[in-house]
């Protein structure tokens, strides 16, 4: 295929070119009636640019078929035998491949332990019975890795009537888990493996990166192109090769979640960033991976930064490390990652990628050069100078036995059945209604169906005291927690 081409940013072009008008939605007519503040601010270019896919950008039947010219080009680049552009964020993407995968199947889903809320979510809409497979956890910086071949292994024992394995794979943190072995292990019984890969779009287009899902094996593969790709926010792309998925069926999936007005913006933009990876990837992320190696070593010479990258890789941690991921432990200091990232955003400006109780994340990109990498060194330079000032509030961590939550009943049906708010106090012992989700990373710390226990409460409780994050609970604070009611 003619990789030069990109249907979507061609047809736009030509579309404006054209001055094409259309009695047809967005109602603002390609800016016109946009409030003259909004286009200050925003710039006329992007509501001129803001049409309807079809009947606008395409005809009224798409005859045109620059989407899904776009889709054949995209899975010819990284390898895949399809794909799907979502302009609902790989949140949409995931819950695809879930119900695609696992809708009305009795024997549930192994899904990782340490899957973003989005899969959770997803759990909820399809009824689907998740079962769990426990993350591998370091309960010394207490933070989870992947699951190892050998817990897949194990589940599938347990649970062999499964539909198929869904792994987050780069976490938030930027460790990747053993894919291959993992694809192979789900192989031998003829059940696909979906990759949560949101962080990992990048991953195709350069050697010195872990290994991109599609090589590996996997069978569906969700992309962030957002999050390390050049694409707006929401864009995203989910692959399937082989035949143990149907494409039409994920397809049908994709579109009962789906919006009926998808942004051209977006789809637009997937499409060009294709282009520029499969031209300009393995450069441009060479001198990517070059920047984030030269933060890297001159954060390390920070007294009480850590730069994390030994401590993640191991038989008992993860497989394999996105080095574009620059995460720091920033505990040595007496402070905390949540003090961290606020002083480094009131101060000068730099908002990090990922802040939690004892680390900040600096997220390096196709489009950061080495002055901003210096501005980043001298920043938290800057900061731990006078990281002594915010002694970090006491935060009770619980302990791996304790973030292993008996499942009693199903995420759809705790979360639609009665429910009742109840002091935190007294939530001990309770099934959950809710999704508690410290965020960043957004990693549930209790689902609805799950039996709450102190040691979980009491990290929320004392964490949303210390900074951390919530948003997604009904009281942020955790005074109360939503429960079944009895």
């Amino acid at each position: 295929m003619d990789q030069s081409r990109a249907p979507l940013v061609e047809a736009l072009a030509d579309y404006r070119r054209r001055r094409r008008y259309g009695f047809t939605p967005p109602g603002h007519r390609q800016g016109r009636g946009a409030d003259e503040r909004v286009l200050d601010v925003i710039g006329r270019a992007a509501f001129a640019s803001d049409v309807l896919l079809s009947p606008g950008l395409d005809d009224r039947l798409a005859r045109g078929g620059y989407l899904s010219g776009a889709e054949e080009l995209m899975a010819a680049a990284v390898g895949a035998d399809r794909a799907f552009f979502s302009t609902c964020g790989s949140s949409l993407s995931v819950k695809a491949a879930m119900m695609a995968v696992a809708g009305g199947h009795d024997g549930g889903l192994l899904v990782a332990r340490d899957s973003h809320k989005s899969i959770v979510a997803g759990l909820v809409f399809s009824g689907v019975r998740p079962r769990w497979i426990a993350p591998r956890w370091d309960a010394e910086r207490h933070l989870s890795h992947p699951p190892s071949p050998e817990q897949v292994r194990r589940a599938w024992d347990e649970h062999p009537d499964a539909a198929g394995a869904l792994i987050v794979s780069p976490s938030p943190y930027g460790t990747c888990a053993d894919l291959p072995a993992l694809a192979a292990i789900c192989h031998e019984r003829g059940k696909p493996l979906i990759v949560d890969e949101a962080w990992g779009a990048h991953l195709p287009f350069h050697e010195d990166l872990p290994t991109w899902a599609m090589d590996a094996g996997a069978d569906v593969c969700v992309v962030s192109v957002h999050k390390m790709g050049a694409g707006f926010e929401q864009g995203s792309v989910f692959h399937l090769a082989g035949d143990l998925v149907d494409p039409r069926r994920l397809g049908a999936c994709a579109d009962l979640l789906m919006t009926t007005s998808p942004n051209v913006l977006v789809y637009t933009a997937l499409d060009g960033w294709r282009r520029q990876m499969v031209e300009h990837g393995h450069r441009l992320l060479g001198h990517a991976l070059r920047i984030a190696e030269r933060a890297r070593s001159a954060l390390a010479g920070v007294p009480g930064i850590t730069v994390m990258e030994r401590e993640l890789l191991g038989a008992q941690a993860s497989h394999d490390l996105d080095r574009l991921q620059v995460l720091m432990d920033v505990s040595a200091t007496g402070s905390s990652g949540y003090a961290a990232a606020d002083w480094l955003r009131e101060q000068c400006g730099i908002d990090m990628g990922l802040s939690d109780h004892r680390r900040v994340l600096a997220t390096f990109s196709i489009a950061d050069d080495a002055e901003r990498a210096d501005t980043l060194v001298e920043a938290v330079r800057a900061w731990s100078q006078r990281a002594h000032e915010d002694t970090a509030p006491s935060i009770r961590l619980p302990a791996p036995s304790e973030l292993a939550l008996e499942t009693a009943m199903l995420p759809r049906d705790a979360f639609f059945g009665p429910v009742e708010a109840v002091p935190v106090g007294s939530a001990a012992g309770r099934i959950c209604a809710e999704q508690l989700t410290p965020y960043p990373p957004g990693i549930p710390a209790a689902i609805p169906g799950e039996v709450l226990d102190a040691g979980v409460l009491d990290y929320l409780r004392t964490g949303a005291a210390a900074g951390m994050n919530i948003p997604d609970a009904a009281d942020p604070s955790v005074r109360t927690v939503r429960v079944v009611a009895r």
